[in-house]
C-alpha cells in the first residue's frame, strides 16, 4: 500500500521499518498517551516477523513528510469495520495538521478502495488534541469509558470510543 499526497506519503511498513518502530514504541514520551509512559519492549525479530506478513486487512504504516519517518499509523478490518490508529513520532511535526492530513488519505483509502462500511478508533480521554481533531474528521463520539484500564504507573486511565461511517466524513481539502 502506498499513499502520496504533496509531500505526505503514507506506505506499508516493512522489515526494515523494524527498527525505527521499536524505537519510537520504546520512547515513553510518544507512547504516554496510550498508557505506555515507560515505552514499549518490542522485540525487534517478532515485529521483523509481523511486517514480513502481507495481510490486506491488516497493516502497519508509516507516515514519512519528504521522505522522512514522522510516524506511524495503523488498520485492522473485521467485518466491514476498519479500528485505525496514528501516532506523529516526531514532535517537531506536530500541530502543523500532518496528522489530519494522513487520517484523511487512510480515511478516503478505506471507504474507496477497502469498502469498509464503518471506522472505529479510541483515545485516552485526557488526549483531548485528538479527540478535536477527529471530530472535525467527522467521527462521533459513541461512547466514554471511565476509569476502565490502568497505564504503567498504575494510575486508572479513561477512554473515549469514536466511529466514523461514509455519510459522516468530513475529508474536504
Amino acid at each position: 500500500m502506498y499513499l502520496k499526497k504533496d509531500d505526505l506519503v503514507l506506505r506499508q511498513a516493512t522489515p526494515n521499518d523494524a527498527e525505527q518502530l521499536c524505537a519510537w514504541w520504546g520512547d515513553g514520551k510518544i507512547m504516554a498517551h496510550a498508557g505506555f509512559p515507560n515505552g514499549l519492549n518490542t522485540d525487534i525479530n517478532i515485529l521483523r516477523n509481523r511486517l514480513s506478513q502481507n495481510r490486506e486487512n491488516s497493516k502497519t504504516l508509516i507516515i514519512e513528510i519528504n521522505s522522512n519517518p514522522v510516524g506511524e499509523m495503523s488498520f485492522r478490518i473485521v467485518d466491514g469495520t476498519s479500528e485505525i490508529g496514528i501516532k506523529i513520532c516526531d514532535f517537531s511535526y506536530h500541530e502543523k495538521g500532518y496528522g489530519t492530513k494522513a487520517l484523511k488519505m487512510l480515511i478516503s483509502y478505506l471507504f474507496d478502495e477497502m469498502n469498509v462500511d464503518k471506522i472505529v478508533l479510541d483515545t485516552n480521554l485526557t488526549n483531548t488534541r485528538a479527540q478535536h481533531v477527529y471530530e472535525n474528521l467527522g467521527f462521533k463520539k459513541v461512547a466514554i469509558k471511565m476509569n476502565v484500564w490502568t497505564n504503567q504507573l498504575g494510575e486508572l486511565q479513561s477512554s473515549v470510543d469514536y466511529e466514523l461511517t461514509p455519510n459522516l466524513v468530513n475529508c474536504s481539502n
